[in-house]
Parts: structure tokens; C-alpha cells; sequence
């Protein structure tokens, strides 16, 4: 980056006025060219963060200039990112003189991230400034789905809704209200929400997510996900490409690379060549659903060859339950244990792993010792991937934690933790009672152990007619388009009887609020109030999302009352849209919702949202002290800390073995144990276990140990699952006719770049990856006589998709695989938006179920207020497949099966790439032969869902309420 002399080239270019003459005499004066820093001089300018005693006013070059030498004075305003579920860091630079955010860096107060982003981060800055975003307030006009809109103010769209929630309440209807909500992004907020309207009206996208894992997570320990401590870790086990993809992407990389760094060994299982198996020492291209013949054949090996944790097994599992219950027989030994262990799993020999994986038996084994040998540092992780893919794919989780297990690795440092020990649980004001409504659209009687909501199913709830939504809210969420089966959304979306009024709460246009009766912009990561804490490490910690130009406008002296004052346009933000919905629905108090949204400084007012935040911070360890070392003083000291920072670290690192805590004497006042299994009670509910003589805490099953026999399982009508095991998968090679040409089709993994349907505004992003073709092994390409941008006709259980190949030895042989957050869409008549990423598409009905999309045109250049609109120069925008994939909701879990069965063959003469065909009458058949698979409620004593079992929003669990099935309705 230093002077330079002009090369031959250069000089005669200059000279003919080509380029600009940058070496004519007096050009280069230090304080005009760039050039005459020397690249060691400028990487120390730019080598450390700003300090935070300079971000409101912060001087640095302009690189857009160079060579010229140009300040720019910015105020830097943190927040957080919204483009994943990791919540990382980011510092937003807002030009001081215009006032506008000119660019995203990282923060490095942010515990998770470190100042570090992917490129997601950065990218807000394209979202934020993309040309096609809403900036209004929008509500139809003609019929829905027509596409026609007006603009409207909020007061007009607040007092709507309100009024027809109101009503829906005053009249009981309390079920046809919903929130349905794909990535929430904040801690508990709409909990307070809705729970303070008293109605059971969360809805999420879990169940197409990740419920899988959880609930095998669930059964074990009560704990629903993982928190891996990769960077102090011995051997590390991804059952997926999480490295570079995953939940916690970011922060989990760093610290997975940390770990390598100090010797760790990382595996990873995957029918792809991924990213993170391309940086890993063990790659295991498993074939997709035997994941847990493998794992289970290693904890064989451990079993068989004493690797185990004797001390663990011993004091924390149930295995003298599990010895009453399965060999009543055999006397009640730690040994007979062992050997009862290794007698159920005789089967699971590594040469069983290898038939039904594919993966090596050798390699098996070794993984297997360096687990063992591992010990108490095991770190492993499992989410989407195989959990949320396969019929019994909850298994894969329940089989990775018996390896946690047999190893001592629980919440041990290295090890794995639960995730709840790392994550911060907010204190809200004025908390409202647990709903005393169940709301059987979203936990129907028939999948009484899904751990969430069964909203993959919803269409087809409401089109036999179980119920209607009459207010329902889609939020960050985009179903016609991510979901399985999107015509069936279509076509209920259409249908007024179904939903009477649906507001799509989104900053940009997506296929879902085509569909919707009001269009209310929400703010992106830099224009939204958020709290944030994930469990992203050994440590816990809390960010904060800020609208930054708020922030900005109250350090420079012209704070605002509400957000949309300073965003552009009039964009909104969840929280004081919802704040004040709720104050309109009780106008005069009596229905008793207001008092939820009082101030708690300014009794009988409306809370502002400092005032929220603020109630939270100050409740927070060590928060406010740090605020007033800081020299923050007053009132909302802990609020303006967190203004300043973004983030705190409520606990460094030091959270591991917290099933150890002993019982203080007040909480044990009262209590008594039981003889039998050690379980020590309180007002009738479990609140901890005696282990060696010591009242421990323990975990939150009904044994407060890990749970290798499920009791709960026996109980709730699945007794041939009461311990771990290995279930085939709906697309195991047994019920696939490679005569036919079937193959399985992995659609759930996810590329680095791209942030599911979030990314079409975002025109880095959508510049690096664009199109998602099949991936296929040479091998089968071979067979086909395909090559690389062929085209191929996957035939699904209720249509068709027509896509390019892409040849490649990435691919497991046997096994094709298409990305799944791209081909992005519009018709004609649609608003437009996302431009980077949408193709444009014709889509016709023939009333009668039929569906087919063809495509009119791919991606181009367009004029806009954005230069780099005009330099489009990819025209590929992929194909739509999850539109084609039928709902296949495991019977247990409720976790939509995203593995497809399909069959491949060479596209007709006059089918063309992005073709696509759905019956969904067929796809009504596919989801009723789903459902009897299920085995209903009730279970004990008339209930809906094991008590124990967490559920989101929990309703009321009294006896005799919600949670128990009257007995006329059993």
C-alpha cells in the first residue's frame, strides 16, 4: 500500500487521461495520498478496535477515497447481530454528519464473539440500506394475495388488531389468537406479551428446527440442548457441518480451532465433505439416519473395554431403576449394570455401524479410544443436521449424550454442559400468571411429547377444520417459503375462514406476507431492542440490541420517544410495537392486561422501553456495581452501561459441575428423601438427590440424575425406547428401490454465507452464494450419465423439482444433497424485494390441488438508489425445493423429518430448470399417514405432556387445569 513508481503502463495511461494521474508532482504530500503510509504503518492504524472512550468521536481514513487521504468522523454505537441465532457482536459506525450508518465491525466487549464476525455481520449494512425494504406501514387492498397495498399509519394498524383481539378474548375465543415467530432473537420478551393476555398463542418454527435433538437431549438430563466447551477440550464429536454452520457458529468456531490449537482432536460426522470435515482430523461420511448405530457402537467399545467413568455412572444415572425395571432378576449391582449395558448393545458391534453407515469399522474403533481416553474433556454437538432430518432422529442426540455420559463429560470442563447453566434468565416486571388455556392447534393431543409446537402442521389442522386463527402474527418467519408443503400454506393463507386477519411483522417483502392483510416494518439488528444470551462457552453472558440512531440521537442531546421517530422511514421495533398493542387491547384496565404493562418506577403508567430494560439490567449479578466503577450513576445506571458496552459477562468460565451444588439449609426446611431412590422432595415436586451423604441439586428429572431408563417413555406408551437406542430412519436403505432410481435427499444443511430466507437483502452475501444445485458423487453421476449443470427431476412424495447437478467427490456415494435457503421467489403482481436473490415466477392452481411454478425470469440488474444493483451479474437464483417435500412429523418428538425420499430422472423435453409441481391433496394423505403413527394423550392421571418436560410458555399446571384432559374429552 506504500509509494510506488509508476509502472510503463501506468505512465502512458495517466498521460492519455486513461486513469487518473496519481504521481504528478505534489500529489502525494503526506496529508493528501495514502501512499506515503507504509503497509506496516497502515495495518497499526487499524490492528486494534477503537477504544470505547473514542466512539462518539472516532476519526479514521476513508477506503472508498484511496488513494486520497480523507477523514471520516463516526459515533460508534454497539448492538448485536440478528443474521443467526449466535447473537454476536457488532459496532455499528454512523457517520457523524449525515447521521447515517455507514459500515458494521465487530465489538470486542461482546464475551461470545470477541470482536470477531462472519460474514453475516458485516453484511447488516446491506440490509439496512437495501432498496427494497418496507419503510411503512402497509394493508391491502383487493383480495389477499393479489398483491395490491396501501399505506396506512400504525394508529390505523394498532387500533385494527387491538379492537379484534380484544374481542377475541372478551368472547373466550383465546385459541384463535397466535404469534407465530421463526427466530425470535430476544429472551422472554414475548412470553411477558403474551402470557400477560392471558392466552396459549406461541407459535414457533422449532419443529422444522430442532426439536429433535432436544427432546433426546430432554430425556437424559432435562436439559434441552448442548453447551460444548471445545477450546478446553480433548477430542470433539460434530454430528454435522457445525463449525462452519451451526447454531453459535462463530463463537463455536473460534473456540473449536481454539481447542485444535492446544491439541484436540475434532471428527465429524457427515454425509458431506463440509467445511468443517475438510478441518477436521476424522472425517465419517455416514449414510444420513445411522448416525446412532455408530455412536452406540462406540459406546460399546467404551463399555466392553473399561473406559468408562465408574465414579459418574455410579453416583449420576439411574441404574438401579433400570435394573428393577428391565433384569429384576439379577441383584441390584454397579456390575450387573455394566454387564446388562453391554448385553443390550451386543448388536452394535463396529462391523453393524460399518454395514449400516458405511463408515469404517477401524475408524469407529478409534474414535471410540480417543473418547474414552478423552474422558471428563468430551466435547460433542448435535442440532439440526441427523436430530431434525430423520424418523427417530431425536435417537442421534440420546446416543451422542450416552457417550457424554459413559465418559463423565457432563457439564465437566471440556466436556459438555447444559446450555441453561450458561445462559442468563431475565427478571421481568410485573410477571404475568401462567396462562390457563392449552391451545391444541399448536400441542394437539396426538404428539403429547413434542418438545414444541406442532406448527409444521398447522394448515392442515385448520383445512379439517380442528379450529381457525382470527388474529395471527408471523414474525421473522417466512412458512409459504421455509416450511415443507408451502402451497398447503398458500392456500390457507388464501382462505379467509382460516385466518381472518394476518399482520406479517418483517422488514423486508417475503412469500409469506404476499399473503398477509398488513405489512408492519420491523427494525433489522442496528434498529431493534433485543436482550441476548446464548451458551456459546463455560461462561455466561448477556448482549444488548440497540436501535443505534436512538442511541445516537440521545448522546447528541435529541432523544426520541419512540424508535420509528429516528429509523428510516417509520420502521418499528417488536417491543414498543407490543408494548402498546397491549395497552389499546384493555383500554380502561378491566380486563386486567394493563397492570402487566405498567411502569414499575411510574405506577399506573405505561412502561417505556428503558424503563423495561432498565428493571431487567439493575437485577442483574455485579451489573450494577460495574456500572457505578464505570461512572455511570442515577437512576438507570445499568441501562446506560449496557448502552455504552453492548454486552457484560455475568460469569467467566467457571460453570461446570453444577449438579454438584449442595442444597442450602433453607432450601432443604421442610423437605424430606425418598428411601428407595435417594430423590429429595419439597411441597411434592423434586428438588435435588443425595449422593454420597450430600444433598445436591442434581438435574431436573424425575430420577435428578441422567436418565438412561425413561420411565416417562414406559408411561407415555413407548416402552421399546426406554433406553437408548437406534431407530432406522424413514429413508433407511431398506425402504429405498434403487430399481426405481431412489436415493435419499439431504436438504437441511446450510452454507456459511447465507442466513435461510434473511439472506435476499443482503447483497454480499447473496453475491457469494447464489444457486443450490445437487450435489452427487461421481459414482452416481456416472450411472446417470450426468454432468456438472445437467439437469435433474427429484420426484418427492407429492411432486416434483427440476435443479442442476453439481458433480463432486463432497458427496457421500448413494446420498445427493441440495442447500436449503435458496430459490427465493416472486410473481408478477408481487411487491419487490430482495432482487439480489429473487427469481421471478408464474404459478397456477388447477382448484382441484395441483400447483406448478415454472420460472419466467432469473435474477437481473436493476436501477435503484444502490449503484451495485445496476452490477448484477449472477442471473441464477436456485430452486424452491422444501415447496415439494411433504410433512413428515416424527410420531414422538413432533420434529419434521426434512429427509426425502426421492426419485431421480432426466427431465422431459419440456421440462426446464426451476420447474415444479405439488398435489396437495396427496399431501393431506401423507400427513394423515403420519399422524397414525402417533400413540395420543393422555398419559398419567389425564395428562397432556409429562409435567416434568419444559414447554415454551408453560400454561398453568394446577391440578385439574389446562394440563390434564378432561375425562370426557380422553
Amino acid at each position: 500500500m506504500g509509494y510506488k513508481k509508476p509502472s510503463f503502463i501506468e505512465n502512458i495511461a495517466e498521460k492519455l487521461g486513461i486513469i487518473p494521474n496519481l504521481h504528478k508532482e505534489g500529489y502525494q504530500e503526506y496529508d493528501k495520498d495514502m501512499r506515503q503510509f507504509s503497509d506496516e504503518e497502515v495495518a497499526k492504524m487499524y490492528e486494534n478496535f477503537p477504544p470505547p472512550e473514542k466512539w462518539d468521536n472516532w476519526v479514521e481514513y476513508n477506503p472508498k477515497v484511496w488513494p486520497r487521504k480523507e477523514k471520516k468522523t463516526y459515533q460508534i454505537v454497539p448492538t448485536t447481530c440478528f443474521n443467526c441465532e449466535s447473537a454476536c457482536g457488532l459496532t455499528a459506525f454512523i457517520d457523524k454528519e449525515t447521521q447515517e450508518v455507514k459500515k458494521f465491525e465487530g465489538n470486542p466487549y461482546h464475551p461470545g464473539s470477541r470482536g470477531r464476525n462472519c460474514a453475516k455481520g458485516p453484511a447488516s449494512i446491506n440490509q439496512v440500506t437495501d432498496p427494497d425494504r418496507i419503510l411503512f406501514p402497509l394493508k391491502r387492498k383487493g383480495k389477499r394475495g393479489d398483491g395490491e397495498w396501501e399505506r396506512v399509519s400504525w394508529d390505523d394498524a394498532l387500533d385494527t388488531i387491538a379492537t379484534r383481539i380484544r374481542k377475541a378474548i372478551l368472547e373466550d375465543r383465546h385459541n384463535e389468537i397466535a404469534y407465530h415467530v421463526g427466530r425470535p432473537g430476544n429472551e422472554k420478551f414475548m412470553n411477558w406479551i403474551l402470557q400477560g393476555w392471558g392466552i396459549d398463542g406461541h407459535n414457533s418454527h422449532t419443529n422444522i428446527c430442532s426439536s429433535g435433538a432436544r427432546f433426546g437431549y430432554n430425556l437424559w438430563y432435562g436439559y434441552d440442548r448442548p453447551s460444548p466447551d471445545h477450546a478446553e477440550a480433548k477430542f470433539i464429536l460434530l454430528v454435522s457441518a457445525h463449525l462452519e454452520s451451526g447454531h453459535y457458529f462463530n463463537p463455536h468456531a473460534q473456540r473449536i480451532i481454539e481447542g485444535k490449537m492446544k491439541g484436540a482432536k475434532l471428527a465429524t460426522m457427515d454425509p458431506r465433505l463440509s467445511n468443517t470435515a475438510s478441518m477436521s482430523d476424522y472425517w465419517l461420511p455416514s449414510y444420513p439416519g445411522t448416525e446412532a448405530a455408530v455412536l452406540l457402537a462406540m459406546a460399546l467399545i467404551i463399555l466392553e473395554e473399561g473406559l468408562y467413568n465408574r465414579d459418574y455412572l455410579e453416583n449420576w444415572t439411574n441404574w438401579k431403576e433400570y435394573l428393577k425395571a428391565r433384569h429384576s432378576d439379577k441383584e441390584i449391582t454397579f456390575e450387573n449394570y455394566i454387564a446388562a449395558m453391554i448385553d443390550e448393545y451386543k448388536e452394535f458391534t463396529p462391523e453393524y455401524a460399518e454395514k449400516e453407515s458405511g463408515v469404517k469399522a477401524d475408524m469407529i474403533i478409534e474414535i471410540a479410544h480417543k473418547i474414552g481416553e478423552a474422558g471428563e474433556r468430551f466435547a460433542s454437538h448435535n442440532w439440526r443436521a441427523a436430530g431434525a432430518s430423520n424418523l427417530g432422529g431425536w435417537a442421534v442426540a440420546r446416543c451422542l449424550h450416552f457417550l457424554t455420559v459413559l465418559t463423565g463429560a457432563v457439564g465437566a470442563k471440556g466436556g459438555t454442559s447444559p446450555n441453561s447453566w450458561n445462559k442468563f434468565k431475565p427478571t421481568q416486571p410485573n410477571p404475568p400468571a401462567p396462562q390457563k388455556k392449552w391451545n391444541e392447534l399448536h400441542f394437539p393431543k396426538e404428539y403429547p411429547l413434542a418438545f414444541f409446537e406442532m406448527s409444521q402442521l398447522l394448515p392442515h389442522f385448520l383445512k379439517e377444520g380442528r379450529g381457525k386463527m382470527d388474529v395471527y402474527f408471523s414474525r421473522v418467519f417466512n412458512p409459504v417459503w421455509t416450511y415443507p408443503d408451502g402451497f398447503t400454506w398458500m392456500e390457507m393463507f388464501s382462505d379467509e375462514t382460516k385466518f381472518g386477519l394476518h399482520a406479517a411483522l418483517t422488514p423486508t417483502w417475503n412469500e409469506t406476507a404476499f399473503y398477509a392483510d398488513f405489512v408492519l416494518p420491523m427494525g433489522l439488528a442496528s434498529e431493534r431492542h433485543d436482550l441476548n444470551s446464548y451458551a456459546t462457552h463455560g461462561g455466561t453472558w448477556i448482549a444488548f440490541r440497540q436501535p443505534v440512531l436512538r442511541e445516537a440521537a440521545r448522546r447528541n442531546g435529541k432523544p426520541v420517544k419512540l424508535t420509528y421517530e429516528v429509523n428510516p422511514g417509520e420502521v418499528w421495533e417488536e417491543d414498543e410495537f407490543f408494548i402498546e398493542l397491549s395497552w389499546r387491547i384493555d383500554p380502561d384496565g378491566s380486563m386486567g392486561i394493563r397492570k402487566t404493562f405498567e411502569s414499575p418506577y411510574r405506577p399506573g403508567e405505561k412502561i417505556t422501553i428503558d424503563e423495561y430494560y432498565q428493571y431487567i439490567f439493575e437485577r442483574v449479578k455485579g451489573l450494577n456495581e460495574t456500572a457505578k466503577a464505570d461512572g455511570f450513576t442515577g437512576q438507570f445506571a445499568a441501562l446506560e452501561y449496557m448502552k455504552k458496552y453492548g454486552a457484560y459477562e455475568i460469569e467467566k468460565g467457571e460453570s461446570y459441575k453444577m449438579n454438584e451444588n449442595q442444597l442450602t439449609d433453607e432450601q432443604l426446611k421442610g423437605s424430606k428423601v425418598d428411601p428407595i431412590n435417594d430423590v429429595i422432595s419439597k411441597d411434592g415436586k423434586g428438588i435435588g438427590v443425595m449422593i454420597n451423604g450430600k444433598p445436591c441439586v442434581g438435574f431436573p428429572t424425575p430420577s435428578r440424575k441422567n436418565e438412561f431408563y425413561s420411565q416417562t417413555m414406559v408411561d407415555w406408551k413407548w416402552p421399546e425406547y426406554a433406553t437408548p437406542t437406534y431407530i432406522k430412519s424413514h429413508i433407511h436403505n431398506d425402504v429405498l428401490d434403487k430399481s426405481k432410481g431412489e436415493y435419499v435427499l439431504v436438504p437441511t444443511f446450510r452454507l456459511p454465507t447465507l442466513i435461510h430466507s434473511r439472506s435476499g437483502n443482503a447483497k454480499w452475501l447473496v453475491e457469494i452464494s447464489n444457486r443450490n444445485p445437487i450435489w452427487m458423487h461421481p459414482d452416481d453421476a456416472k450411472k446417470w450419465g450426468f454432468q456438472t449443470g445437467d439437469l435433474v427431476k427429484l420426484n418427492t412424495d407429492i411432486g416434483y423439482f427440476i435443479d442442476k447437478v453439481w458433480v463432486t467427490q463432497s458427496m457421500k456415494p448413494g446420498v445427493v444433497a441440495c442447500s436449503h435457503h435458496i430459490g427465493r421467489w416472486r410473481r408478477p403482481q408481487d411487491q419487490t424485494g430482495n432482487r439480489w436473490a429473487t427469481n421471478t415466477v408464474n404459478i397456477e392452481g388447477d382448484g382441484k390441488g395441483g400447483w406448478r411454478m415454472n420460472t419466467i425470469s432469473g435474477i437481473e440488474p436493476f436501477e435503484s438508489s444502490d449503484k451495485d444493483s445496476k452490477r448484477i451479474f449472477w442471473k441464477d437464483g436456485g430452486v424452491h425445493q422444501n415447496i415439494t417435500h411433504a410433512v413428515h412429523p416424527d410420531p414422538i418428538s413432533g420434529m419434521h423429518t426434512w429427509h426425502q425420499r426421492v426419485r431421480i430422472e432426466k427431465p422431459g423435453k419440456d421440462e426446464k430448470y426451476g420447474d415444479i409441481f405439488v398435489d396437495t391433496n396427496k399431501s393431506h394423505e401423507i400427513y394423515k399417514e403420519w399422524l397414525a403413527m402417533t400413540r395420543p394423550a393422555p398419559g398419567p392421571n389425564g395428562e397432556r405432556r409429562p409435567l416434568w418436560f419444559n414447554r415454551a410458555f408453560t400454561p398453568d399446571k394446577s391440578e385439574g387445569g389446562c394440563y390434564y384432559i378432561p375425562k370426557e374429552e380422553q
